[in-house]
């Protein structure tokens, strides 16, 4: 709900600040004053294109702020935390400034925001009704939006929304399928190739022990002379012992530690020496037993290694990558042989998937149809009840084009209207005058009793060509509709604007050379006697005000 709404240097207005609350609020003043002005600044603050012409002369920019509660907007409320522009107290502020040099900016909450945001979430905010091309109601998408809210077809919407989604990813999984053409060609090939990888490729453990063997074969003459050389020294066949000489160290020691104790320490470390030695001793016979120049078994190994290098230049992967490549190449193959009849499961799971949404759409078509029909009736008496006697409101339900499976059900819609008798019925958004656009607008609404989503509605030029009986008739409307959701009129009707449960007044003043408009929140004196205005003109006589508090006391 719009709560607050700021205007400064916009048009003739310097600067205005007012506060709404539920229900109906009306707008009135003096022909010229301005009071449609309110409705442009929210037109703007919906998104409407930047216009310089509307910042006020000797200013620099026109500044625009409306402030929204957000307890009856859950749309606007989840539109805000996905795009994490939400406010932590849970309220939403739009903010636009309009440069007299035609530039704009935009903000939500405080944050720079783009003009597409702000289009985006006021359309779960404020509906403005008029001669606007941004109107709701003028999109057949919210056309087709407001007559399930209106038949409360939540549920089977939902069903044909699931349904069609199902059989939406069936199709994409089939068409992936087709898009590989053929697999027979690709099956021959990956073959070859799987075939060719399965005689040599190894995995990497066994790769890596290729690559330490061959570079043992390849250096087996230095290896074996370095064995020969370590073991002839350990052993003592080139001098003395390592063994034999660190046990006479340790008996020079021994001799001297009752002198010396910490030399008792240094025999310790000796002695775990002289142990590791017989083991390195130990272990070096063994490998050089292990090792042995065989050139027949190092042309082998450097065979089958230049194999490796070979195929993972001709594969493009590194040698011990082969083997994974090797078993994605399997897993590929076995995937492409169950194509063939993945694709026939899914040609019949693709039919079944058609003919459960089309099902799921019958049932919704029909729902439709009947609260088409409700509407359509419920309407047609309304905008004859609003001063367009003989017109005819009509909900027109169309088949979509190729019947293909559609989240939004088998039809389309399309409001129709004849404003008057024998005229034929035309699509709503092409209706040019603004007055019957606004109470064809309005009596839909009230029709649907505000049940579409949107908390704030707009009205401009709602009386505009009416009067007597029937501006008594909008009037009561529009109350009966701020029952439902918060409604703001701008008026030139006292019938209207007494039915008001707010009411604000635009006036103009000359001043500095230019004229400015200033709004301002009525009392109940200053109310009755802006309605003996609108009954009686400029002077305001006994029987106006009479009048006018006639109409206050008529009003529930």
């Amino acid at each position: 709900m719009l709560s607050h709404l700021a205007i400064k240097d916009f048009a003739v207005v310097r600067s205005a600040e007012l506060d709404f609350g539920a229900g109906l609020t009306v707008i009135s003043g003096e022909t010229g004053a301005g009071k449609s002005l309110l409705v442009d600044a929210l037109g703007f603050l919906s998104g409407a294109r930047a216009d310089s012409g509307v910042v006020r002369h000797g200013a620099e920019r026109a500044e625009l702020v409306a402030v929204f509660t957000l307890d009856d907007a859950p749309a606007a409320a989840e539109w805000l935390r996905d795009a994490e522009l939400d406010d932590e107290e849970g309220a939403c502020q739009l903010r636009r400034t309009l440069r007299a040099d035609g530039g704009s900016k935009a903000w939500i909450n405080g944050r720079p925001a783009t003009i597409a945001q702000l289009t985006e979430l006021s359309g779960h905010l404020v509906e403005i009704h008029g001669q606007h091309e941004h109107q709701a109601l003028m999109s057949r998408t919210s056309q087709l939006a407001l007559l399930d809210a209106f038949g409360r077809h939540d549920a089977l919407l939902a069903d044909v929304q699931t349904a069609a989604r199902n059989w939406n990813a069936l199709v994409r999984e089939r068409a992936a399928l087709a898009q590989r053409g053929d697999p027979a060609d690709r099956i021959a090939f990956l073959q070859h190739q799987f075939d060719e990888l399965a005689r040599d490729a190894i995995e990497p453990a066994a790769f890596a022990e290729l690559v330490a063997t061959h570079k043992r074969h390849a250096h087996a003459a230095g290896l074996i002379a370095a064995c020969d050389t370590a073991s002839a020294r350990l052993g003592g066949d080139e001098g003395p012992a390592l063994g034999r000489l660190l046990q006479q160290v340790r008996n020079e020691l021994a001799r001297q530690a009752e002198h010396e104790p910490r030399l008792l320490e240094i025999d310790a470390m000796l002695d775990t020496a002289a142990i590791q030695i017989d083991e390195a001793a130990s272990l070096l016979e063994r490998v050089r037993a292990d090792l042995d120049v065989d050139p027949t078994a190092f042309d082998e190994l450097d065979r089958k290694l230049g194999r490796m290098h070979d195929l993972a230049r001709k594969h493009r992967v590194t040698p011990d990558g082969l083997a994974a490549h090797r078993d994605a190449l399997a897993a590929e193959l076995e995937l492409l042989r169950g194509a063939g009849e993945r694709v026939r499961v899914l040609d019949g799971e693709i039919e079944a998937a058609r003919s459960a949404w089309a099902k799921k759409a019958q049932v919704l078509t029909k729902a439709r149809k009947q609260a088409a029909a409700s509407l359509s009736a419920s309407t047609t008496a309304l905008i004859g009840e609003l001063g367009m006697g003989g017109g005819k409101f009509d909900v027109a339900l169309e088949a979509n084009g190729d019947g293909d499976p559609d989240p939004q059900g088998a039809e389309r819609v399309e409001f129709l209207v004849a404003a008057n008798p024998g005229q034929p019925a035309r699509a709503l958004r092409k209706v040019a005058s603004g007055g019957e656009l606004s109470r064809i607008s309005l009596a839909i609404e009230v029709a649907a009793l505000g049940l579409d989503a949107v908390p704030t509605m707009v009205f401009d030029e709602v009386d505009s060509g009416i009067g007597g009986a029937v501006a008594d008739i909008v009037g009561q409307k529009l109350r009966a509709l701020g029952a439902k959701r918060q409604a703001l009129c701008v008026t030139h009707l006292p019938q209207v604007a007494a039915q008001g449960h707010a009411h604000y007044r635009v006036s103009k003043a000359s001043g500095d050379g230019m004229t400015q408009s200033a709004v301002s929140k009525l009392g109940a004196k200053d109310r009755e006697e802006e309605l003996a205005r609108m009954l009686g003109g400029v002077d305001v006589s006994k029987e106006a005000r009479a009048a006018a508090r006639r109409l206050l006391a008529d009003v529930d």
